[in-house]
């Protein structure tokens, strides 16, 4: 599953896909790399039930990720999003590293940590979350992020190292993860991603796609349509699960060959929502 180290070439590529070029460190470059991340590279399991058989793209190489964001409007869940995001901002000269996080489990989220100007931020690119701008970790008071009917609280950092991130929907907590101490290397989570291929597994069986623009962001999850906009989120149900291709395309730019190919045998019955 680990590949070999990625060239220049591929990380002048990766800014390319971006739309960003490089600058030199600091926070507002830092802000807008993350925010260009989220708008062209989707939270999404779609590739990831596309690939399931293929055991080279349980964590697909920078390569091959890059070619599922340009080619397919692709991403990834937070493995692949956030390990090669990672790769990328150390490239730049950002001092980051990965850590690991639990929710109903241990280790089965992983983000970033980037220190800058003797400060630790948040990055994470793999939740789905509009996390456009990093987030300090070293604030004594909850930092709120809200978009339509979502808020999500980061906490502050507990006496044990933890920091806890609470996702709330409709005002009621719906999620949430629990970041750890200590820097990790994504080789040491190829066992969780290996299990997240599992037949039973809720990304084997429940899709996810979450895209944000400037002015908000668009959301499947399975057959419910989320726009969201400022305070407001709009809802639209899909009909059923021969519709999806053609919805998928409309509001994600991705080609329904591929979304039937990827959803054959899918039964979709695990709830990614509550």
């Amino acid at each position: 599953m680990l590949n070999q180290p990625p060239t220049p070439a591929l990380f002048e590529r990766y800014l390319r896909v971006l739309g960003v070029v490089a600058r030199r460190p600091s926070l507002e470059a830092l802000r807008e790399l993350t925010a260009a991340h989220l708008t062209h590279a989707p939270f999404e399991n779609l590739s990831k039930l596309l690939h399931r058989r293929d055991p080279a793209m349980r964590l697909p190489s920078l390569e091959r990720y890059l070619d599922g964001v340009e080619l397919h409007g692709f991403g990834g869940t937070c493995y692949a999003n956030n390990s090669h995001f990672a790769e990328l901002l150390s490239h730049l000269g950002y001092d980051v590293h990965l850590r690991g996080a639990d929710m109903t489990n241990p280790d089965v989220h992983v983000v970033s940590v980037v220190t800058l100007d003797d400060r630790d931020y948040l990055v994470d690119v793999g939740y789905g979350a509009p996390f456009a701008s990093p987030l300090p970790l070293d604030r004594g008071e909850d930092t709120v992020v809200e978009l339509g009917t979502e808020r999500y609280v980061l906490k502050p950092r507990s006496a044990d190292g933890l920091t806890h991130i609470e996702l709330y929907r409709e005002g009621r907590l719906r999620h949430g993860y629990r970041l750890k101490p200590g820097v990790r290397r994504i080789g040491e989570f190829t066992s969780v991603i290996a299990n997240s291929f599992a037949e039973t597994a809720v990304f084997m069986n429940a899709l996810m796609i979450v895209r944000f623009h400037p002015a908000g962001s668009v959301a499947l999850y399975n057959l419910r349509l989320m726009h969201s906009a400022g305070g407001t989120t709009r809802l639209q149900e899909v009909e059923n699960l021969a519709a999806l291709p053609a919805v998928i395309e409309q509001h994600f730019g991705i080609d329904a060959r591929l979304v039937e190919r990827a959803l054959e045998g899918v039964a979709l019955t695990k709830d990614v929502y509550s």
